[in-house]
C-alpha cells in the first residue's frame, strides 16, 4: 500500500455557518452518495433532491410504454445522472446494448463512470457528447446503422445543472449568467442579453415561456443591459420590472418563465428538438417504440405535433391518445415531477 507524503499540506474541508451547510459547494456529503447513502435517503425522503443529483422521473412509465427486452438496442438521448440509462440497462442485459447522449462534458464523464462501476462495459454502454439532434451521427459512429429499439428523449434540464449556481440556471443563489448546457461553447446568457435588442427579447420570452409581461420585462432589461452578469442582477431587473400588484407566487413563476426562456434561447433547444423528430423515424427499427419526457408548451406542443403528422403519415402505427403524468406520490417525493408529461409512439 502506498504510504501517504509527510510533506504533503493537509487541507481541511472550507467550515460553513450553523449546522447545515447552505451552499451548493458546502454538501459535501450529499455531493458524495457513495460515502453517505443514509444522508442521501433521508433528503430524498423529505421531498427534495440531493445537491449535485437527479431523480429520474416517471421510470416506471417510460419503461412500461418503451419495454425494453434482453439483446435490444436503445437509446437514452439526455444522459443526465443516468437513472434511466441505469434502469434500461438492467433489463436488456446481457447482451443488449445503450447509446447515451449528452452535452455537458462534466456530467457525461461523472456519468459513464458510475454506469461503468455497475459492471456496464464497453459493449453494453456507448457514451457520446452531443446533443440529441447529433442522433443520426452517433448511431453512425457506433455502427447501428439499421437503427434502435426505443427511444428516450427526456427533455428537462438535470437538477445537476439547476442546483448548481456556477451554471447560472437558477435564481435561489448568486451565480454567473451562463445558462449553457455545454460550457465550453456558444454564448452565455448575459452575452446574449448584452447584444439583443428590446424587440428580440420580447419575442424570446413570448415564443419561448408564454411570459405574459414579456414587454415590460424586455424593455428593462434593456435599459438595465450593461449591469446583467449575474443570476441575481437578472432577477432583481425582472422584479423590478413587473406590476406591483402581483402576487409572490405570480413574481417567481415570471422569474420562472424568464430563466426558462432564456436558457431555450443560449441552448437553441426548439431548433434541436425540431431536428430530433425530423430524424427520429429513420433511426427505428420497425416496430421500435419511441418517449419524450416535456416539461412546459412549447417543446410538448412540437412532440405532440410530429407524432400526430407522422401516424398520420404512416411512420407511426399507434400514438399514445393521452399523456401520461406523475402520481401524486412521486410528485411529493420529487416535486420537479409536476410538470412533466410523457408521450411515445410505436413504429410502423
Amino acid at each position: 500500500m502506498a504510504e501517504s507524503d509527510p510533506n504533503a499540506e493537509h487541507r481541511r474541508r472550507p467550515r460553513y455557518r450553523g449546522t447545515h451547510p447552505r451552499r451548493f459547494e458546502q454538501k459535501y456529503k450529499e455531493l458524495a452518495p457513495d460515502k453517505y447513502p443514509e444522508l442521501v435517503e433521508h433528503v430524498r425522503a423529505r421531498g427534495m433532491t440531493p445537491a449535485g443529483q437527479h431523480v429520474p422521473i416517471l421510470v416506471d412509465e417510460v419503461l412500461a410504454v418503451l419495454a425494453p427486452k434482453p439483446g435490444e438496442r436503445g437509446v437514452d438521448c439526455t444522459l443526465g445522472f443516468g437513472g434511466h440509462a441505469r434502469a434500461f440497462l438492467e433489463r436488456i442485459a446481457p447482451d443488449g446494448a445503450l447509446l447515451g447522449l449528452d452535452v455537458d462534458p462534466d456530467e457525461l464523464a461523472k456519468t459513464e463512470a458510475r454506469l461503468r462501476a455497475l459492471g456496464h462495459g464497453p459493449t453494453a454502454l456507448f457514451v457520446e457528447r452531443t446533443n440529441f439532434a447529433g442522433l443520426g451521427a452517433a448511431l453512425g459512429k457506433v455502427g447501428w446503422h439499421d437503427g434502435v429499439d426505443f427511444v428516450l428523449a427526456d427533455l428537462g434540464v438535470s437538477s445537476m445543472q439547476i442546483d448548481d449556481p456556477w451554471r447560472g440556471f437558477g435564481f435561489k443563489v448568486d451565480g454567473p449568467l451562463d445558462m449553457r448546457m455545454n460550457p465550453t461553447k456558444g454564448v452565455s446568457a448575459a452575452d446574449w442579453l448584452a447584444r439583443t435588442s428590446a424587440e428580440e427579447l420580447e419575442r424570446v420570452l413570448v415564443e419561448n415561456s408564454d411570459e405574459p409581461h414579456a414587454q415590460r420585462i424586455a424593455l428593462a432589461l434593456d435599459d438595465r443591459r450593461p449591469t446583467l452578469a449575474t443570476t441575481l442582477d437578472l432577477a432583481d431587473a425582472v422584479r423590478g420590472a413587473l406590476p406591483s400588484r402581483l402576487e409572490p407566487d405570480d413574481v417567481q413563476q415570471s422569474l420562472r418563465r424568464v430563466f426558462q426562456a432564456l436558457r431555450i434561447e443560449v441552448n437553441d433547444e426548439f431548433r434541436v428538438l425540431e431536428a430530433l423528430l425530423r430524424q427520429l423515424p429513420s433511426c427505428v427499427r420497425a416496430g421500435g417504440r419511441v418517449a419524450f419526457l416535456t416539461f412546459h408548451s412549447g417543446e410538448d406542443r412540437r412532440v405532440k405535433h410530429a407524432l400526430a403528422a407522422g401516424l398520420r403519415d404512416g411512420v407511426w402505427a399507434h400514438v399514445c391518445a393521452e399523456v401520461g403524468r406523475a402520481s401524486s406520490e412521486e410528485r411529493r417525493a420529487n416535486p420537479r415531477a409536476a410538470p412533466a408529461k410523457l408521450r411515445w409512439a410505436r413504429r410502423a
